[in-house]
């Protein structure tokens, strides 16, 4: 059965009923996945993250692709070697093993919603990204 969680707030930050707000890796950005394995969908995941203003999200690099809707805030994006501003209705297509990371470039909120392939259950997520970050710059 679909399962249907409604916002709960306006603004720059929203919330979901019956949807966590995690801490993420880096300067106090948070995820909150939104449709994932808890809600019945095995093949994939929607998750939504908050940057804070000035902040970054975690320099990431991983073997899935991912889909990006900029929802509020302006941010500069690196994906591989090359920067792109973006902004609110944007869209972005990062590839597998593409590093990436957000800049937020406001002195607001910088959220967005991203869609990626389902991650198995109790995988070690964090520590898979840094590992695979230090093997791209050749530390052990």
């Amino acid at each position: 059965m679909g399962v249907v969680h409604k916002r709960t707030n306006d603004g720059s930050m929203w919330n979901w009923e019956g949807v966590q707000v995690q801490p993420y890796v880096s300067n106090n950005a948070t995820k909150q996945v939104l449709i994932g394995h808890e809600d019945g969908a095995h093949n994939f995941e929607v998750r939504y993250f908050t940057v804070p203003a000035h902040g970054f999200s975690s320099l990431d690099y991983h073997e899935h692709d991912h889909g990006v809707v900029v929802v509020n805030g302006r941010a500069r994006v690196m994906l591989g070697e090359a920067f792109e501003e973006v902004g609110p209705g944007d869209v972005i297509y990062i590839p597998g093993y593409e590093r990436h990371q957000f800049e937020n470039l406001t002195d607001d909120l910088f959220t967005f919603l991203c869609i990626i392939p389902p991650k198995p259950f109790g995988a070690p997520k964090e520590t898979q990204n840094v590992a695979a970050l230090k093997e791209v710059n050749g530390q052990k």
